[in-house]
């Protein structure tokens, strides 16, 4: 596989907040093969979106690009065998 045009974000550190620069993206809950359902979401006009699965709470910050976190280490990369 190529890569992801939608940012994936996981929270393997089990933070309560993760700040992310983007308001379209997939939680995995965390690193395989502990994910979850790697499901789409979309904050729309919010600023802050819940994980269905997780309950993470996702914070946009615009001064972030679409692969930096806030704890740092939480974008998800599928990492080959």
């Amino acid at each position: 596989m190529a890569g992801h045009s939608i940012p994936h974000f996981q929270n393997d550190g089990g933070h309560r907040v993760i700040e992310i620069g983007v308001k379209e993206f997939m939680c995995t809950g965390a690193s395989i093969p502990f994910d979850h359902p790697h499901i789409f979401i979309d904050m729309g006009d919010d600023n802050e979106k819940v994980c269905s699965y997780c309950s993470t709470l996702y914070r946009y910050n615009p001064s972030l690009t679409a692969t930096e976190t806030i704890p740092p280490g939480c974008l998800f990369e599928n990492k080959a065998a």
